[in-house]
């Protein structure tokens, strides 16, 4: 007697340590569902970033622009180094990058803008939309006079609703 009953207690603990398969199905069915409500938050969440970094980007190229007007404003910049016609703008980006010669400088000295141009996040290419003064205020084509405001060439829509290439 005391054979038997030690068998039904090994018995009795192999049935309590294993799951059954109704248990896994719902377990799963449980993590499907969980995970199916987290990847499209996840996917706001990067794109989220990805717009607060393209606006950040944008404010940095802007930023530099303005700063080099007002260089030429104020006499810091030569206007031996500007084309004719650029209302006082620099004439590519690269320019902000390489910088002019400071005006009234023999040493040489240049004035920098920006360590580099920025990547447009939307598109990962440092590739921007360029507009000159003297383009439409909506144009998407560059005159090449001079550069007067950036665009992203992204084609993307916003969370909110407008086009990456209007911000």
């Amino acid at each position: 007697m005391g054979q038997k009953l030690r068998l039904l207690r090994t018995d009795n603990w192999q049935l309590t340590t294993g799951y059954t398969f109704v248990e896994l199905l719902i377990v799963t069915t449980i993590l499907v569902i969980l995970a199916s409500a987290v990847m499209p938050l996840a996917r706001v969440t990067s794109q989220r970033q990805h717009e607060a970094e393209l606006r950040r980007s944008l404010r940095e190229v802007r930023t530099a622009i303005d700063k080099f007007k007002d260089g030429v404003d104020q006499g810091l910049i030569a206007t031996t180094q500007l084309q004719p016609g650029s209302e006082g703008y620099p004439p590519d980006l690269d320019t902000l990058v390489e910088g002019v010669p400071a005006a009234n400088d023999a040493s040489g000295r240049k004035l920098k803008f920006l360590r580099r141009v920025p990547p447009d996040p939307m598109t990962n290419d440092t590739d921007w939309g360029l507009r000159a003064y003297q383009d439409e205020p909506d144009s998407t084509s560059w005159g090449g006079k001079n550069v007067f405001d950036v665009y992203s060439k992204s084609s993307g829509v916003a969370l909110d609703g407008t086009k990456y290439r209007d911000w």
